[in-house]
């Protein structure tokens, strides 16, 4: 497998990704920033892939403990390469989300985050590659993922997902009578355009009524008109300098 090596948040973190097949983009580097983890609490990714959300997640609180699940045996052991390129502790497990027993059974985490695969198995061609397959089309329903993490999550742990916004629906079906305390943040790419993510976070135990939060940009301006990066400056923190995402109510 050809390996690239990838800088995140500014170039602090120097990652490898396979050349082809599924590379990461903001996406993970959103997600690790949206997770409310604190010094010390247990940290499960599912689906960690190649981990560029668990590393960027480690940047900005070292002290989590980190674990992962990952389906591809080669993904996993690049994880465990990055974490070790990094000098970070990151236990991976090859598995199934949708595996009984459920991955680290037995196990309670803090947090869980997840980056699942945004296209149903029939919405799209799947690719060749088994990478870029599992990383773009699910094999495993969403709903599975969701039942897993509140497996193992511990009472009043959260769970922290990035996704589509057209798959919004299937998580709220898949959190409910699961979990509670839903916000759900909207990312458009700029003004003007329609939301195309959702950051979505709920709580296990969680009573709070559900929030859905004033839509995010993650441009400035209506369009983009110069050949240079223009990210929000809330946003541009986040990718370049590993900063908390804060979720405004």
């Amino acid at each position: 497998m050809d390996i690239t090596q990838d800088g995140f948040l500014g170039g602090r973190l120097q990652l490898s990704q396979p050349k082809t097949g599924y590379r990461a983009g903001i996406d993970p580097v959103l997600l690790a920033a949206a997770c409310p983890a604190k010094p010390g609490e247990k940290v499960l990714e599912l689906g960690c892939g190649v981990g560029v959300a668990s590393m960027c997640l480690m940047a900005r609180v070292p002290e989590v403990r980190l674990h992962g699940v990952e389906i591809l045996s080669e993904y996993a052991q690049i994880a465990r390469d990055n974490a070790a390129q990094n000098n970070f502790e990151f236990e991976v497990q090859v598995g199934d989300v949708s595996a009984r027993p459920t991955p680290f059974n037995g196990h309670e985490f803090h947090q869980i985050i997840m980056n699942p695969p945004y296209f149903e198995a029939n919405s799209s061609s799947i690719s060749p590659d088994a990478g870029r397959a599992s990383g773009r089309a699910e094999v495993v329903a969403l709903s599975h993922w969701v039942d897993t993490a509140a497996k193992r999550l511990r009472p009043r742990g959260y769970l922290t997902l990035i996704q589509r916004v057209e798959r919004l629906p299937d998580i709220l079906a898949g959190l409910a009578e699961r979990l509670g305390s839903v916000s759900v943040q909207p990312l458009a790419p700029r003004d003007g355009r329609a939301p195309h993510l959702v950051l979505v976070r709920a709580r296990k135990a969680g009573r709070a009524a559900f929030k859905l939060l004033p839509t995010r940009n993650l441009h400035s301006g209506l369009e983009h008109v110069q050949d240079q990066p223009d990210y929000a400056p809330e946003i541009s923190a986040v990718l370049r300098d590993g900063a908390e995402f804060l979720w405004h109510s």
